[in-house]
């Protein structure tokens, strides 16, 4: 469903003549082939599903927040406003995230279902969470709510 989302948005762009969507949304379709092509040794023949492909998008938007950062640094703000702009493109395609309080109540959940008990369990909490959130969940907050509860 959302390869399909892409491939029309793509062509939509192209037809709307909006160059840093076509190009964006080209970025993100050439990572999803080189993901497929990664998995076909795991058995997975017919590409990568939707939870990998917010996975991949969730880490192409954390690149380019770090981008951000180092180009403002560097003064160069005309490349920060382009990686804002594919940030803002890349999110159409992704879930709302979830807020720090709705992160916090999921990560208790979570603990509490599969007992976990101190920060031994942090591993396998973190797993679940991924499991269960992938794409609408920012991962650096959740491992800091875990550690605070398991902590």
């Amino acid at each position: 469903m959302l390869r399909q989302r892409l491939n029309d948005t793509l062509k939509a762009a192209m037809l709307g003549k909006e160059a840093r969507t076509v190009s964006t949304v080209r970025l993100i379709l050439a990572a999803l082939k080189d993901r497929d092509i990664a998995a076909r040794p795991r058995g997975v023949t017919t590409g990568i599903g939707d939870d990998e492909i917010l996975q991949m998008l969730q880490s192409m938007v954390k690149q380019r927040r770090e981008s951000i950062s180092l180009y403002e640094q560097g003064g160069r703000l005309e490349l920060a406003q382009q990686e804002a702009e594919e940030i803002a493109i890349i999110q159409r395609f992704m879930p709302s995230q979830m807020s720090e309080s709705e992160t916090v109540a999921a990560v208790s959940e979570t603990i509490a279902e599969i007992a976990a008990a101190g920060l031994k369990d942090m591993g396998r909490t973190m797993a679940a969470l991924k499991e269960r959130y992938a794409g609408r969940m920012d991962f650096t907050k959740a491992s800091a709510a875990v550690k605070q509860q398991l902590g």
